[in-house]
Formats: structure tokens, sequence, C-alpha cells
């Protein structure tokens, strides 16, 4: 299976080997969203590895500001460099391409080509576009009637842009997916898409036969009622399909394989765009496998860096920062084991470990208080006396913060709530008597207490008013708290209800218990069901409607699979990486899925699609806006209602926005990079002469990397600059 991170960063690679002439030194120039992607899979020592500059490598975001940095490298007597590659992570706007080509910059550019790698491979199966707040530009109701308007075009500027992201990942797949989308059966759109009067177009004449006419229903007609449905991802589902089509026009080979190779058996993928709505009861429950865990109960900074007390060899106790990542073989091999099996797991390989290197005599580790205990004594193994200390700690802390904040009685509640049963598999008739105590109690943390009103409120569907209240009461929640549960209403869920009202036919049932899980892990996220109705042909297509073409009506695979056609211009070329590499052992072919999840994916259902990988024999990989974990989600719902004022992702809330702006005025904000502050120029003299020509264009301050690339391209004479020209080397 294709871990994403090991093809992203082969890309990047592919990028750096690609600019290779020999005896020229590279220079590689980056703007500052590039450099955090860049070193999201790379490590600087990867990049300086491919060899040091004197011609340039741009890695850039397709700005109006990077454009016209290039141009101002490239104007006046001095030009900065003897010749620029140019590599743009997204797609370069036509007009900007103009610009570039009739500036002064034009006889110097050696290359350009646009990767489409805009996104964060943070996990092997799993990819982020990093925009937490587009959940409050999702979900937060406008203020007033009369911010309905600008609401909505945010709305969609922000999906146009999430959709531009989640199309290149599969353009980094070389996929051309079917395309499904959530129309939730329970709720109308929600936050600025709610159907509004100054959003919808007008209704048709009341005169109008056709407004009254079902067989020949008119388009005023059509337009008027379609804003009842459109749903966020639905919208985004469009635009995502808009912009792979944008793509494969100017790259006809997309989606396309050579006959023979292995990824010309594999069949088509289907990508998948959900929301968080579907299932909003992953997001409260207290999951007890090693990384949900750890995430929920530790202060783990966006899932990745965690500073831990750490024993030095000298005896001494000192805080160390570790990054939790797929380069860690430990945290890799337990992060979706159950807490329980994930501490087994490490006694047992620690106590290998001893036997291995014969360390200590007699029986090894029985506990996790043995285990620390014998760490300290292995001065001379530090790599993996860190690694041990690091996940022990973890558990150890995990373990305490388990007992002491009552989890075990908070869990059993919580899985009653979430799936309707008893760890019988009975009615809960006793769930009430169980849960006040609970609430009432000072030794449960008030955040936990939110979670189980939170849980219950679903599991009743809604309660009448005055039973919430005296929730809120038994619980004392602060007013804030209350925020949060009463937010759910934005969320699609119902809080309140009367005797008259009727229970929502649930999209998803629970499926009964088999007895191998454990107790207080019953609860399996709504993704799961998805996925497996989906592996199986049968999931509702009322339910996730293609946008287009479904698979019993897609073109023949053979059609798809033919030899890519071989490309023209620069501008256009097909990176070399897309083709299979010839001696490379034969590996099982599977057909991929591609889920997206709008407005947040929690750690349970990051493991969901690991797991489901195997059982399913499908490559699974989880995108979404963000990835959640409770606190976090919790902290997000008290600000809801306020556009996210006083929020970790957005403090000062969504900001008004007045008219319409194109997407490259919209991204040129997005990437918006302040100048570095003018150089100082040292004196002639004491100026070392390689240094002038070693020296990075005035990006900013962190926008520039010396790297060991070479270019494949010589410079070219004035005649082969015409000829190029003129015969469309730098158009489309």
């Amino acid at each position: 299976m294709t871990s994403l991170i090991t093809l992203v960063r082969n890309k990047f690679l592919e990028i750096l080997r690609s600019v290779n002439p020999p005896g020229k030194w590279k220079i590689l120039v980056v703007d500052e969203h590039s450099q955090k992607l860049l070193g999201s899979t790379l490590k600087q020592f990867d990049v300086l590895e491919e060899n040091p500059a004197f011609e340039a490598l741009y890695l850039l975001m397709p700005t109006s500001q990077n454009v016209d940095r290039i141009i101002k490298d490239f104007s006046g007597e001095v030009k900065q460099y003897a010749g620029a590659h140019l590599f743009f992570i997204e797609g370069l706007d036509e007009q900007l391409f103009q610009r570039l080509t009739s500036s002064n910059a034009e006889p110097y550019l050696r290359g350009l080509r646009e990767v489409f790698l805009n996104f964060w491979a943070t996990e092997a199966q799993v990819f982020s576009i990093q925009e937490p707040e587009m959940f409050f530009s999702l979900y937060s109701p406008p203020r007033s009637d009369t911010a309905f308007k600008a609401a909505r075009t945010r709305v969609e500027e922000d999906l146009r842009f999430a959709a531009k992201m989640i199309s290149n990942v599969c353009i980094a797949f070389n996929e051309f997916p079917f395309i499904r989308y959530y129309v939730p059966s329970h709720h109308p759109p929600l936050g600025a898409l709610k159907p509004h009067a100054s959003t919808r177009p007008p209704p048709p004449p009341e005169t109008s036969s056709r407004w009254r006419t079902n067989l020949a229903r008119g388009g005023e007609a059509r337009a008027y009622e379609a804003v009842e449905n459109d749903h966020a991802t639905k919208i985004l589902a469009f635009f995502v399909q808009n912009a792979l089509e944008e793509y494969k026009k100017q790259n006809p080979d997309f989606g396309k394989h050579p006959p023979g190779s292995p990824e010309a058996s594999r069949s088509r993928a289907t990508l998948i765009i959900t929301d968080r709505t579907m299932d909003m009861v992953a997001p409260f429950l207290h999951e007890f496998t090693y990384q949900a865990m750890v995430n929920d109960l530790l202060p783990i900074d966006d899932g990745a860096k965690y500073t831990y007390k750490f024993q030095s060899s000298v005896g001494a106790y000192e805080d160390k920062t570790a990054t939790l990542s797929d380069s860690d073989t430990v945290w890799t091999e337990v992060r979706h084991m159950h807490m329980k099996e994930a501490i087994d797991k490490l006694l047992g390989d620690f106590n290998k470990f001893l036997q291995e290197n014969a360390v200590f005599q007699g029986e090894g580790a029985a506990s996790l208080n043995d285990m620390k205990d014998m760490l300290a004594n292995l001065p001379q193994y530090q790599e993996q006396r860190e690694k041990f200390s690091l996940h022990l700690s973890m558990a150890q802390d995990c373990m305490a913060i388990f007992e002491r904040n009552k989890l075990p009685l908070v869990a059993n509640v919580e899985q009653c709530c979430a799936t309707g049963a008893t760890a019988e598999g009975k009615t809960p008739k006793h769930l009430v008597e169980e849960m006040v105590p609970l609430l009432d109690s000072r030794d449960v943390v008030n955040m936990n207490k939110v979670r189980i009103v939170a849980l219950y409120i679903q599991y009743r569907d809604g309660v009448p008013e005055e039973d919430r209240r005296r929730l809120y009461q038994h619980a004392r929640l602060t007013l804030a708290e209350q925020d949060a549960v009463n937010a759910l209403v934005h969320m699609g869920v119902r809080i309140s209800r009367t005797a008259a009202d009727r229970d929502i036919k649930k999209t998803f049932k629970q499926k009964s218990s088999n007895g191998d899980e454990y107790e207080l892990s019953r609860y399996k996220p709504v993704l799961r069901a998805l996925l497996e109705e989906q592996v199986a042909g049968k999931l509702d297509n009322s339910l996730f409607p293609y946008v287009k073409e479904t698979p019993t009506a897609a073109p023949m695979p053979s059609s798809l699979r033919s030899p890519p056609p071989q490309p023209t211009s620069l501008r256009s070329q097909k990176p070399s990486w897309h083709r299979a590499r010839s001696g490379v052992s034969q590996v099982e072919v599977r057909g991929r899925i591609i889920v997206f999840v709008v407005g947040g994916a929690t750690f349970s259902e990051l493991r969901e699609s690991y797991q489901l990988s195997t059982a399913l024999n499908r490559d699974i990989y989880l995108g979404s806006t963000h990835t959640i974990t409770p606190l976090r989600f919790v902290d997000d719902l008290k600000a809801l209602e306020l556009g996210g004022v006083g929020s970790r992702a957005l403090p000062n809330g969504l900001r008004e926005r007045q008219g319409i702006r194109t997407f490259q005025e919209y991204y040129d904000e997005k990437y918006y990079t302040k100048d570095a502050p003018p150089r100082r120029v040292a004196p002639a003299s004491s100026r070392p002469a390689l240094r002038e020509h070693l020296e990075a264009p005035k990006m900013s301050p962190t926008n520039s990397l010396s790297s060991s690339v070479n270019s494949t391209v010589p410079s070219k004479s004035g005649k082969d600059e015409k000829k190029k020209k003129k015969g469309g080397f730098f158009r489309f």
C-alpha cells in the first residue's frame, strides 16, 4: 500500500533531482508555506544531500506576490541568478503565467512545472488541509439576516479552496475518482448555507404553470428549490469534480497508466465527501486505543509533539520534546491497539530487547514501574532508552488519569448512550441513575460532564427544556460549557423535543456486540459502516449520490489506462514519478477509497481507516479539514455561536468580507508573506566573493534554503530562446 508520506517525499525529491546539469550549483528558493510543506516530509539533511547553488530552483506557492519576486530577481543590471527552474506547489493562474513569460525574467526561465502537492501528508494513510477555522465558516450561524449573503460567499470561497487541495491528493495518486457526497436526511443545510431569502434565487411567478407542474419543472423552480439541498458536502463535491475536469483538459493522460504496469490493473478510486454532522457521537467519546487516548488525555501539540520527563545517563531528569510520527516504529506498531494491549506490547518488546542485548540476568520487566527502573540503568543504549521512555511516560500518565478521573464509570455511561445498549446488549434502563451521581460528583471534571450530557441528549434524540436545565444544574456547568452543548443544534442535532416529536431515524445503526471488543470500547464510528457498505456495494445512493459518473456507467478500464500522449509544453509536462519503475517486485494492487471529512476527523476514525484497509482489502485514505480531540471540539463548540471569537483556531472570529473576490485574490491573501527587511551590505573588502553568489533572494527571513541541486538544462543561446517561444515552449 502506498504511504502518503512516502509518495509526497519522493515527489519532492524528484523535483530536487530533476534540475541536474554537470558542474553547476543550485539555490533552492522557497516561500514560507512551501518550506513548511517540504519540511513536513523531508529533513534539511535530505535536501542538502541533493547537491549545492548558482542557478535557482524555485519551489513556491503560485501567488501574485511570488511571481513579482521572481521577476524582480531578474530585473536590473545585476541578475540574482544565472537561471531559474520554477516549480509551483499549485496550478499557476493563466494571467500570472502570461505576466512571467512576458517579463524580463523570461530569458532566464529554464523550466516551469506545477507539482500539485498542496496538502499535508500527516500519516501513511492520513492527509489534512489544516484549516480548523473552516469549522466556524461552515457551521457558525450568521449574526443577522443581512449577514447571510456575505457569509455564504465566504463559505463558497473556503470550499473552493478545500476542493483545490483535495484535487491535489487525487492528482498525486494519478486518480480521477468517482465522487460521492453525504446528503443528511435529518437536517437542512447548516450555517450560512441555510436557505434564506437573501441567498436564494427569486421564486417563479405563482401563475407559472411550470411552477405547479411536476412533469415540466422550469429552471426558475429548480434553482429556487436547489438551495434546500445545498449542503457543504454537495458544494464541495462539485467543486472537486470541476477542479479535476479542468486539470484533465490540460493533462489528457491524467488517470491513465501504461498497459501492463501494476497500476493498470487497479480499479478506479472512489472519493467520498462527508462532514462532521454524520457522526456527532465520536468526538465526545473517551477512546482507549493508544493514539486516541493519549491525544485525548495528554497535552500533545497538534497530535505530534509531546514533552515529558526523561532521565539522562547521569540520573538527572530533564524535559524532552518528542515527535510522534511514522518514523517512530514503536509508535506505529502500537498506536491503534487498545491501551492494555499496547502496554503488553511495550513490555514484551522491552524484555525482548533486554534478552537480545544480554543486559539483565533473570526475569524481565513485569510492569511499567519495573520497566522504568530498568531504563534508568541503560545509559549505553540512548536511542532505545528514549523511545521506550517516551511511550512508558505516556502510558503511565494515561493510566493515572484513567483512575483519577473515574473514567471506567464515565466511559460506561458514554458507551450506553452511544450504542443504545448495555455491555450485555440490553436496553439501558438505569442510565439516569448511573449518570446523575457522576454529574453531581466533584471528582469528575466538568469537561467529562459536558461529554456525558452531550451524548445523553443525542441518545434521547433531544430532551425537554426543563430536563436539559436540570442536567446543567446537576453538572454545575459554566455558561460557556452550556453554550457548547446548546451549539449542537448548529451541527444538526436536535437538543430539545416535545411529547409530539418523533424519533429521527438513524442513518447507520450500531451492530450488535460480538463479544470480542472491550466493554468500554463498544461504539464503532459511523465511518466504519460507511466504508463497509461502500465496499459491499450497498451504500444508499440517495444518502451518498454520485456527482457525475457511476461505476456502472463509467468507461471500460482499458480506455482509462491507455498510454499517455507525449507532452509538448514544459508547463503541462507530467512528472516522471507517475511511471512504473522496471525491475520492482510485484505487489498487490488494491482499489483506493479516499474519504474526506469536512469539519474535522477524530482519531478513532483514523484508526478505522487503517484497520478496514486490511479487513476490506482496500487502500483507504482519510482526509479532513483538521484532526480533532474531544477537548478541542468542545472548545470550538463554545465559540460556535460567536463565529469563533476566543477559539484557538480563530481567536478574533470570522472577518466580515465585502464583495466578491477572484480565487487568485483569495489565494494571494491566504498565502501572503511579508518581505524580509533590507539586507545590510558589507564593504567589498570584507565580503567573501563566494557569498555574493550564495545570497538568497529577498523572500522572508525563513524563506530561503541552500541546497545541493544540479540542473539538467544548460543555458540557451538567444537563437534557442527565440525558437523555444515560437514553438510554444512556455505556452499551454
